[in-house]
């Protein structure tokens, strides 16, 4: 079974399961890093904060799959900004870490965080990055010597950046959350948004009445997957986890096509060597074990035995690597969104709460523009959408309500329903049809459906 590090024995905090109607001020979807910050920062300033979660356990979902880096290196991606931009971006990081810091979380170290190379053409790259870091003012290490011993031509360092147990993090600010009175419940997925009632409806049809409604569900919405067509892409890379005898200084990217992305943790007192990389866009590949054992065998290199943990990650993209926070119409003060983070979640987690605790007060955050999702056509497709309401309300939404065992159609994720006449599995969204053992007869689908067999859990 495949099992993140993180969730090797960290304790759950109890909430509980809602179960009548209420109404707030706030109300936050989702139960990782974004929505617990957002949720502890607005609570903090006594909004009347209510955060529901699909899970049955905080954090469990994106936030746990993450390798942990608590840094403003997120890749070569200041070269492709304006100093300006570069300037903000950075700050926009460095500050919301350092700021989270102040509360004493007990899950964090400080680590100098690494970009390398083992190519010419990376070289180049990686020293074009390096100037950019100075021009921002970013205190920075350039060499070609690391701690690892594995070749590298360059590799460029941004000091003082940080890791920690995302799982321990996150329980940290939930529990400041509750503190100054956020209510929070498990268990309640949210099937329907209305927003021109101003109100949410879970599962179990109750409805909770909002003046703002905050999305931080790492992907806008379960019900919205056609996203893969508007501006966010959906990419799956994997990662392992090793005991080890030594703890690392730094923490590392790799930059080249075939990317990795190493660190070394503590849990349990037991030293882990995490190991990670090899990525692909989210559904185009079916049989994935490969890309586990590529991982386990490159270990070897490393003298190490083979990993205890091995998982894998899924992050939401954008164009141009600058996530997607803030309102989602400028005619529309009551919606906001969180969403992709470009697998650096931790860092943008908290640096969504600052900028959604702005907004909401009225208040000029200097990165909010460069956040905004109205600086595309992104914020103004996902509104209409989420005013329509077509796609969420019908067959899609009631499908992961009403069928929830159902196999998922492989097009665009509509639970499929049965047939008991042609013995096949029919997709209501699009009209995908499979024969009973999984397999296309009609498209637009193309791949199969996950059947489970009896006995399955």
């Amino acid at each position: 079974m495949k099992q993140s590090l993180w969730l090797k024995n960290n304790e759950s905090i109890s909430a509980p399961t809602l179960k009548q109607h209420t109404t707030c001020e706030i109300c936050i979807i989702g139960g990782g890093l974004s929505g617990i910050y957002t949720a502890y920062l607005l609570a903090k300033l006594g909004f009347q904060v209510v955060l529901v979660e699909a899970l049955r356990d905080l954090a469990h979902g994106t936030t746990a799959y993450s390798t942990g880096k608590l840094t403003a290196q997120h890749g070569p991606i200041y070269t492709g900004m304006s100093t300006d931009q570069g300037k903000m971006y950075y700050e926009a990081n460095e500050k919301a870490i350092e700021r989270a810091l102040e509360t004493n979380p007990k899950s964090f170290s400080r680590a100098t965080s690494f970009l390398y190379t083992n190519t010419a053409k990376g070289k180049e790259q990686l020293q074009k990055e390096a100037e950019s870091y100075k021009k921002i003012g970013i205190p920075l290490v350039a060499t070609n010597e690391i701690e690892l011993e594995i070749p590298i031509e360059f590799a460029l360092g941004m000091k003082n950046e940080g890791q920690i147990d995302p799982i321990e993090f996150t329980h940290h600010f939930a529990q400041l959350a509750k503190k100054y009175g956020a209510q929070i419940f498990l268990n309640t997925r949210i099937t329907t948004i209305q927003p021109a009632k101003n109100s949410v409806t879970t599962n179990q049809g109750y409805t909770i009445h909002y003046k703002k409604l905050v999305l931080c569900t790492h992907y806008p919405i379960e019900s919205i997957r056609n996203l893969y067509s508007v501006k966010l892409q959906i990419d799956r890379s994997y990662l392992t986890a090793t005991k080890c005898s030594q703890l690392l200084e730094g923490q590392y990217l790799s930059i080249d096509e075939q990317s990795r992305t190493i660190r070394t943790a503590i849990v349990d007192q037991q030293p882990y060597f995490l190991y990670g990389g090899r990525s692909h866009l989210a559904g185009t590949v079916e049989h994935t074990q490969s890309y586990y054992e590529t991982l386990h065998s490159e270990l070897h290199n490393f003298e190490l035995p083979e990993p205890e943990f091995s998982w894998s990650a899924q992050d939401v993209m954008t164009s141009n690597q600058i996530p997607y926070i803030g309102q989602l119409s400028k005619k529309d003060d009551s919606l906001y969104i969180a969403t992709g983070f470009n697998k650096w979640g931790i860092s943008s987690s908290l640096v969504a709460g600052e900028i959604l605790r702005d907004l909401i007060q009225k208040i000029t955050h200097p990165a909010a523009m460069l956040y905004s999702p109205t600086r595309s056509s992104f914020g103004r497709q996902i509104y209409f959408m989420l005013q329509t309401g077509g796609f969420i309300s019908k067959e899609f939404i009631k499908g992961y309500v009403s069928r929830s065992e159902a196999p998922r159609c492989t097009h665009l994720g509509c639970k499929t329903r049965w047939n008991e006449a042609d013995q096949t599995w029919d997709c209501p969204c699009h009209g995908s049809r499979y024969n009973e053992k999984g397999l296309v007869i009609e498209g637009p689908a193309v791949y199969p459906l996950e059947i489970k067999k009896s006995g399955d859990s």
